[in-house]
């Protein structure tokens, strides 16, 4: 490009405890294009945008911006000097209304009171250009995530940004809001604004980026032109080999004679009407469905997380106090899509929180060896790959599909029956997917019975045994001859 960037980032460098993040990665960003930042999870994607938002400090290189080189203190410096970023996990105030959350620290005041009218008309003008009609006044986490994570993108671009940050901004949006916001998204870029895409759906980085960087291992393997850089190459260069065997997935056959668990006209008013459903020894059951359509509330009916209104449960023909220590006790294991809010307990280690179901299942006057605990940690911190290999390290430092590893180590240990995923693989690479799909088809093949919820019809098509469909918050289709079902049927199944 003749223009300069409007930030460039030049031999960045860092490192933490056992593992160089980034090692002198070079990044240019140009005003008016939409730049795709690619790379398997621990590739140094979220470092690099924590560098240059100043959440970390960087060990070395230096940051342009407008021609100036910076050094950020923090989050409100960088916003300050216009950069603005809405991050995977939504980093909002669950307990204020939308309008507070939309214009937090921006709030209009006269005579040093909030001008609540005029910042409710504002909040509702912002949503109107992401084609929302929300209730600004109602409170934030009376939406479901989906729609937070929308109110974080309007509170993103009511900033006079220079450069807007998405870090997987669709992960939590059904195709209907992801087109709002790519619409969005392009008028941005037509105003000037340079935007950093991360996402791992590669569908989206193919049709609304203009270029991309690849990242592998904390180094640039790759700068592209979108047009110029076949799907297939780009795979190839987040990986470091060949896509060959990762769709080499074979599944056995399930023993459909021997139930483990089921559901009896099971619901819960609103959230799902009442459904039956048998999972059986080995079966991997696939839960598809547009966002909203009840696959989370099944899932969570399921484990007891909520509390059914109607029918039963039974697990190997014993019936179940839908409650959640009840649901563990008899070998259901539940990991949430909500990683961050309902699975991983942030401030802990690596290895407290694989062990924390098995410290729990024993009661805290019992705790477990030492020797014991750093067996049965190494043993899962190898078995699963999960990166950097320390089980000391805070979890939170670790990247979205460690974390998910992590959590799935829990569950295992806890030597379930029944092991329900919920998303298990969104907002993580294309590497780090497969190989949790090999474990989950691994699983069922020794025999474990598994609910897997995708939103990725693929994803649903390779795993399962069965796949529920569902719609408008009931279960709608049941195939159980998944070999001769392909994406199209599936799709009109789901659109009914």
């Amino acid at each position: 490009m003749d223009i300069a960037p409007v930030l460039s980032m030049h031999r960045i460098s860092k490192e933490f405890p056992g593992v160089k993040a980034l090692d002198e990665v070079d990044f240019r960003l140009y005003p008016g294009e939409i730049h795709a930042l690619m790379g398997e999870n621990g590739a140094g994607k979220s470092t690099l945008i924590k560098v240059l938002t100043g959440v970390y400090d960087t060990d070395g290189g230096r940051i342009v911006l407008d021609r100036q080189t910076v050094r950020f203190a923090g989050p409100a410096a960088a916003t300050q000097a216009g950069i603005s970023t809405v991050y995977q996990e939504v980093n909002l105030c669950p307990n204020l209304s939308v309008a507070e959350n939309i214009l937090i620290g921006r709030e209009p005041t006269r005579f040093g009171h909030i001008r609540w009218k005029t910042m409710r008309r504002r909040a509702s003008e912002l949503l109107h250009r992401l084609q929302l009609d929300l209730d600004v006044a109602a409170q934030l986490d009376d939406y479901p995530i989906a729609i937070q994570q929308m109110v974080a993108i309007a509170r993103a671009i009511d900033v006079e940004a220079k450069v807007l940050v998405l870090d997987e901004p669709t992960s939590s949006l059904d195709q209907g809001e992801v087109e709002r916001l790519f619409r969005v998204m392009r008028q941005l870029r037509d105003q000037g604004i340079a935007i950093l895409f991360v996402s791992h759906f590669l569908g989206q980085v193919y049709e609304i980026c203009d270029r991309m960087t690849v990242l592998r291992n904390g180094r640039v393997v790759g700068e592209h032109r979108v047009a110029d850089l076949p799907q297939l190459e780009l795979v190839g260069l987040m990986l470091g080999k060949e896509l060959e065997g990762l769709d080499d997935l074979p599944r056995h056959r399930p023993d459909r004679a021997e139930p483990v668990v089921v559901a009896e006209e099971l619901g819960r008013v609103p959230a799902v009407e009442p459904f039956s459903l048998t999972i059986h020894k080995g079966e991997v059951v696939g839960l598809a469905g547009l966002l909203g359509s009840g696959r989370t509330e099944l899932a969570r009916l399921l484990f007891g997380a909520d509390r059914p209104d109607t029918g039963r449960l039974t697990v190997r023909a014993e019936p179940v106090s839908p409650e959640p220590h009840e649901s563990v006790r008899r070998g259901i294991a539940f990991c949430s899509e909500d990683r961050r809010t309902e699975g991983l307990v942030e401030q802990l280690t690596v290895e407290e929180n694989i062990l924390l179901a098995l410290q729990a299942s024993r009661g805290w006057s019992r705790p477990i060896p030492k020797r014991r605990r750093q067996e049965v940690v190494d043993w899962y911190i190898a078995g699963l790959d999960i990166r950097p290999a320390n089980p000391n390290l805070p979890v939170r430092e670790l990247s979205g599909g460690n974390q998910q590893k992590v959590l799935l180590a829990r569950s295992l240990l806890t030597d379930p029956c029944l092991l329900i995923l919920d998303e298990p693989t969104r907002g993580i690479d294309v590497g780090a997917k497969a190989e949790i799909q090999r474990l989950v088809v691994e699983l069922a093949g020794a025999g474990m019975a598994v609910v897997f919820v995708s939103a990725e019809l693929t994803e649903i098509l390779r795993m399962s045994h069965t796949i529920a469909v569902l719609r408008d918050r009931r279960i709608v289709a049941r195939v159980t001859d998944t070999d001769h079902l392909d994406s199209a049927r599936l799709l009109r199944e789901i659109a009914g």
